[in-house]
């Protein structure tokens, strides 16, 4: 399976990819209306971590886990593996305990800027750009979506 991996060393934690991944999941139809602006809230679905002081940023997202303890440990049966071994959660279905925010060994599932539930990458394919946009917008090639 393709996952997205990323290279620390590459990294200038400028944070596009946040703003790519929120404006990709958001609906919107331009980008400068994310982050408050006219009521819409900025929600993305990976993070940048890293010490400024140190020079060392890295973007936080999904592994998509073979043996995914958030899968495991949801409730509700939101969070589910497809086929292709992605990990997906269903946001009808999910009651926001958030427990899966607390076992995630990466901190790669967050709650929604809504509350009602959790949140994560999918890899784009729950919107239209088909493809990651965090990958495709990254300036440094930091970001890969690739197969290992």
């Amino acid at each position: 399976m393709k996952r997205i991996y990323v290279n620390e060393n590459r990294c200038l934690g400028c944070r596009l990819c946040e703003w790519e991944c929120a404006f990709a999941n958001s609906g919107l139809d331009e980008m400068f209306k994310l982050k408050g602006r006219f009521g819409t809230e900025f929600s993305p679905r990976i993070k940048v971590e890293g010490e400024e002081k140190a020079g060392i940023n890295f973007a936080v997202n999904c592994r998509h886990c073979t043996d995914a303890v958030c899968v495991q440990s949801c409730i509700a049966g939101a969070l589910s593996k497809t086929d292709e071994g992605m990990v997906v959660i269903d946001r009808d279905k999910c009651v926001g305990c958030f427990t899966c925010v607390l076992v995630c060994p990466f901190g790669a599932i967050m709650p929604s800027a809504d509350g009602k539930a959790a949140q994560k990458c999918m890899l784009c394919t729950d919107n239209l750009s088909g493809s990651p946009s965090c990958v495709s917008h990254c300036p440094n090639g930091a970001i890969v979506y690739e197969e290992r």
